[in-house]
């Protein structure tokens, strides 16, 4: 869906911000884009751990609607050891996913759920997440211009992760890159708000990678890629899980390995406990968007 273009001296000076070397620049083919996939630059010793890999169910969001139970085990014929819930169980109760994923040996670790609309949703949110086997529960997305509003959220994600902790759950909170350039008044960011008002004992990050440099690139960072470790490195909230997902020349999604992020950088800087694949535009497909991504994560060396 990106392919087709060549590098101009405006993209090659927002790759070289992303820290990437002259051999990135070979990729603007598929060919060329599917060999580094297959081929990650192999720059140290450490490796991914097999069990920290999962994937973002929203990837495959087109094939779920088709057929949700071949496209789970698919997923588990790849290797993923673990996903992360999107979209609700498809007319399963949370018991009844349980024993579907249990069969596949493949453990839905994670969700993404919306902040719940009172205590009673909440209760059904945890006890949901306790009988998928859980660890994690995570807020995907908040927008507002409003710094009242901002600050509610906040409150209200440390009242529900006091509650998700006290059942022995982790509660996070998921970026995209309008956290870090929205003015809410005098340069205030909802970035700000949220690592000043929620509580580190109780919420964690859960950062998403291309979004995070994305907001470097919004900021004007000469190097977005630092930018967001240094995101990472600030904030008084734990960062205990990544979204691992590639950024093309021209700012749009990309499979794993195929675009301008240099992760080994990101990873070398900061290890977590989940990186979880995920493309919302694949490429090609989203089954090869999966097999790109847990392959390179397999093979990559940081």
């Amino acid at each position: 869906m990106c392919y087709g273009y060549g590098p101009s001296r405006r993209s090659l000076l927002a790759a070289a911000g992303l820290g990437l070397g002259a051999a990135a620049f070979a990729a603007t083919s598929p060919a060329a884009a599917a060999t580094s996939a297959a081929t990650p630059h192999h720059g140290g010793r450490d490796r991914v751990p097999p069990d920290q890999i999962s994937i973002q169910l929203w990837t495959v969001r087109d094939d779920l609607a088709q057929n949700y139970d071949t496209t789970l085990a698919y997923l588990a014929g790849i290797g993923y050891p673990k996903v992360e819930l999107a979209l609700g169980y498809f007319g399963r109760t949370a018991r009844q996913l349980r024993r579907f994923l249990d069969g596949l040996g493949i453990r839905a670790s994670s969700s993404h759920d919306g902040i719940s609309a009172d205590d009673a949703a909440l209760e059904t949110k945890i006890d949901n997440a306790l009988t998928l086997g859980q660890t994690y529960m995570v807020v995907p997305y908040l927008s507002s211009t409003s710094l009242d509003e901002w600050k509610g959220w906040a409150e209200r994600m440390n009242v529900e992760a006091l509650a998700a902790r006290k059942a022995g759950l982790r509660y996070g909170y998921h970026n995209h890159a309008h956290e870090f350039t929205t003015d809410l008044g005098g340069g205030v960011t909802p970035w700000d708000v949220l690592t000043s008002e929620l509580d580190p004992r109780l919420v964690h990050l859960e950062i998403d990678i291309y979004w995070a440099v994305t907001g470097g690139v919004g900021r004007g960072a000469r190097d977005p890629v630092r930018f967001a470790i240094d995101v990472i490195r600030r904030a008084p909230q734990r960062v205990l899980q990544y979204h691992v997902k590639d950024r093309h020349l021209d700012g749009d999604m990309a499979d794993l390995g195929t675009g301008t992020i240099d992760f080994r950088r990101v990873f070398d800087a900061h290890r977590v406990r989940e990186y979880i694949v995920e493309n919302d535009t694949p490429d090609v497909t989203p089954r090869r968007t999966s097999e790109v991504g847990y392959r390179y994560l397999r093979r990559l060396r940081y």
